[in-house]
């Protein structure tokens, strides 16, 4: 029998933790969302100000974690802040809905991202191409080939954190230099410049509700918002931002195997995020400079990038993004595949998960727990509402968010003595900020998409009787 680790091994430096957060963040988002964000709030100021706001709102989450990663270096992370700011139920009810919705339905997404993407080069891989009908559901290429990627990075990392690090530092150096290449040549060496023309729509937030009242920019013209309205349309803008923007804490499940925990999880959480912050304002302001906002809004299924990649480049700029995309979901889903695992195995060390989730292998990783969020995020991709998943996962994370940096002021009251190698950036009101910011986000995605934020919280509350299941099963 294989020998079995009882501790994990602290391999990954400060370059690695910052990769982890970069690569975790980058999937497919980021090439694909400023479509809708723009049908949402027709103009370039308001596209770029709703990219702004949500890189602020991640830097202010990631350095307030600092110090919560300062004073919790354990594995599991955010399920270990707020098990220690409230109590494990609060705790539990975030692992439930990690495991659930949060962390498996986005390697589903980013699974099928690849797909789509890989359908350029080989057309028989991708979503659209039938296979056959497996009666509650039907199969497509696309989905079996995301479930390969999602079993082959989860084998590659059940043999060790050493293999899972070599695969995120390679895959995001990669996406990172490919896109900062993007930017530079989306200014140099485009033909035609709409920079001029699309910043004449300023602030002025505008939709079309069209000839049917669907939300577009193609009917009848540009119609301004404001108000509750816009209120409304900025935080449904803000869905596509959010989760592109979101897992950047996936790096505080892993505060186990970090060198110098309490230095290098704060400090890799504030560059991973400025980084890639910068990184997704740049590339909005690219897309402004080539294409016409139309074109924006309505690129041929929300390709922004491709239609963007065609403009600079010609014909083979579809390749070129096509390719891109695929470097940057594979190394995104390596580090959320990577990450979290740990959080069900700490899960299982305080008894409130599968026991064999909190076991170690010979390679000092929790393999089961590895291979269990492998079945569930390949269930998703087969069920082929991973779309719908965007709003519910977008919801529920920002939920969990507000109450994590809400513990922060708790456990400056419950624990003043508590070591605190960093202390939350701009304390108290940066993250006071962020909370009230975050409650309207949630308070408009409830308004404007009510059925998948609605469902998104009646799969967190469900972890309600899971709890008390759990507890029931300790005592006996």
């Amino acid at each position: 029998m294989a020998e079995q680790q009882t501790s994990f091994k602290q391999s990954l430096g400060l370059v690695d933790a910052t990769m982890i957060v970069a690569g975790s963040m980058i999937g497919s988002g980021i090439f694909i969302v400023s479509a809708d964000i723009t049908r949402n709030v027709g103009s370039a100021g308001w596209l770029i100000f709703v990219w702004v706001i949500t890189g602020f709102m991640t830097i202010t989450a990631a350095v307030s974690y600092g110090e919560l990663s300062g004073m919790f270096p354990k594995a599991g992370g955010q399920y270990v802040y707020l098990k220690e700011a409230y109590n494990p139920f609060t705790g539990f009810l975030y692992g439930w809905s990690f495991f659930a919705v949060i962390q498996t339905a986005t390697i589903a997404a980013v699974g099928v991202a690849f797909s789509k993407f890989l359908a350029y080069l080989v057309p028989e891989l991708g979503n659209n191409f039938f296979l056959f009908d497996a009666g509650i559901t039907k199969i497509y290429s696309g989905q079996l080939v995301a479930i390969f990627i999602i079993f082959l990075l989860t084998y590659i990392n059940s043999k060790g954190i050493k293999e899972g690090k070599f695969i995120q530092t390679l895959f995001t150096s990669a996406k990172l230099l490919a896109l900062f290449g993007l930017i530079i040549f989306g200014f140099l060496l485009v033909k035609q410049s709409f920079w001029a023309e699309n910043w004449k729509t300023g602030f002025t937030a505008t939709q079309d509700f069209g000839v049917n009242g669907t939300v577009g920019l193609a009917a009848s013209g540009w119609e301004p918002i404001s108000g509750f309205v816009l209120m409304g349309a900025i935080a449904a803008a803000m869905v596509g931002s959010i989760f592109s923007s979101d897992a950047w804490n996936n790096v505080t499940f892993i505060a186990a195997e970090i060198k110098n925990p309490k230095r290098n999880i704060g400090l890799s959480l504030f560059l991973g995020t400025l980084i890639v912050t910068i990184i997704y304002v740049c590339t909005n302001l690219m897309y402004i400079n080539v294409l016409p906002l139309h074109d924006i809004a309505f690129a041929p299924q929300d390709r922004v990038a491709v239609s963007a990649s065609n403009a600079i480049f010609g014909n083979i700029g579809t390749y070129v993004i096509a390719v891109l995309i695929m470097i940057s979901t594979f190394g995104c889903n390596n580090g959320l595949i990577l990450a979290g695992a740990r959080v069900y195995y700490t899960m299982a060390q305080d008894g409130l998960f599968f026991k064999k989730t909190g076991m170690l292998n010979k390679n000092a990783v929790p393999e089961y727990a590895l291979w269990i969020q492998a079945v569930v995020a390949s269930l998703l991709c087969l069920s082929g509402k991973y779309g719908d998943l965007l709003t519910m996962v977008s919801f529920v994370v920002v939920i969990f968010y507000v109450l994590t940096i809400i513990g922060i002021f708790i456990l400056r009251v419950k624990r003043p003595d508590a070591g605190r190698p960093y202390k939350a950036f701009g304390y108290p009101v940066l993250p006071a900020i962020y909370i009230l910011l975050a409650v309207a986000f949630c308070i408009g995605l409830v308004w404007t998409s009510p059925k998948y934020s609605l469902w998104g919280l009646g799969i967190m509350l469900l972890g309600i009787p899971l709890y008390f299941i759990a507890i029931s099963q300790q005592k006996k």
